[in-house]
């Protein structure tokens, strides 16, 4: 059904895809599973949001407020996270519109296997046939019913659709389609198999250090405590390596999984008021949203010591 009706982006040039997608829209297609949304934030989340190109190979091609990202080559395209269940059509649409194929979208990762992020993976797995990558506690989730106790918020969240095979990553593993090469790094915490992921993106001979950040938050279920957790028991640890990571690493353009938590709508609006000045670059960001979750997992700790 999808690509039935994706059938009219080919072909066309970018003012005609875009008129095409505004119709999708204005008719109910992009927007139709919206009505069974499982949480009272889905709705603002799936937001439709026109893709755009982040720099180099890297586009954004996610709802509003959920980030997906496509990064390009001759040989075959990675695509990073898959939203919500009813995200897919926007993620399929906004690909077609910037001029790509969703069937040569060869490999498909993921930061953490909620179902704000992971929902829409086993349909974008189905419509590509693409190779999907996890880490190995992410691995399980995905492809087991009933996974997942040791996610602080367990319990809470509604399952993913299981994914038909998953392959299993290890920490620092670099895979390659063409000339992508996209290094994962285990940034537990949030979940215990969250994976941040890192690549390059070039612009003429200028090439930058691109980083897809985890989430970091200290959010869980009501009774959880990252304390003293007997289903995850090193929780405040695995946190105080992904800090570590992000305090370190080369970041030139920091993206997040809500896009909101890197400010990124404010730094598309100000390149757009300013071409010459890439506001998209900050070698600060990474560092900054390690402080920042790092102190709210302080006051988290604090609570949970608290009488």
């Amino acid at each position: 059904m999808i690509n039935k009706q994706l059938t009219l982006f080919r072909g066309s040039g970018f003012h005609a895809r875009f008129a095409i997608l505004l119709f999708l829209l204005s008719s109910g297609f992009l927007g139709a599973q919206q009505a069974s949304l499982p949480c009272p934030h889905c709705q603002v989340w799936n937001k439709p949001q026109a893709p755009f190109r982040i720099y180099g190979n890297t586009y954004y091609v996610g709802p509003h407020g959920l980030s997906s990202i496509l990064i390009t080559s001759d040989s075959g395209h990675v695509l990073i996270d898959g939203a919500l269940p009813e995200s897919v059509t926007q993620i399929v649409a906004n690909i077609h519109l910037l001029g790509f194929r969703i069937e040569d979208v060869k490999l498909i990762v993921n930061s953490h296997v909620h179902f704000d992020h992971a929902g829409g993976i086993a349909e974008l797995q189905h419509l590509t046939g693409a190779r999907v990558l996890a880490s190995e506690w992410s691995t399980a989730v995905m492809t087991k019913t009933d996974a997942g106790r040791g996610d602080p918020q367990y319990g809470v969240l509604p399952p993913i659709a299981q994914v038909a095979h998953v392959e299993t990553l290890s920490d620092g593993q670099t895979i390659r389609v063409g000339s992508i090469a996209i290094t994962a790094h285990l940034t537990p915490g949030h979940t215990p198999g969250g994976t941040s992921w890192t690549w390059k993106s070039c612009e003429g001979s200028r090439c930058l250090d691109i980083v897809y950040a985890d989430s970091l938050t200290p959010v869980s279920a009501e009774g959880f405590k990252f304390t003293r957790s007997r289903g995850y028991p090193n929780a405040v640890q695995d946190f105080e390596k992904s800090f570590t990571f992000l305090k370190t690493t080369p970041c030139d353009i920091l993206l997040t999984t809500h896009p909101d938590v890197s400010s990124l709508w404010d730094r598309v609006q100000a390149r757009e008021k300013d071409v010459e000045h890439n506001s998209m670059v900050d070698t600060s960001a990474c560092r900054h949203l390690a402080d920042h979750a790092e102190e709210d997992l302080r006051k988290r700790i604090a609570a949970e010591a608290a009488p």
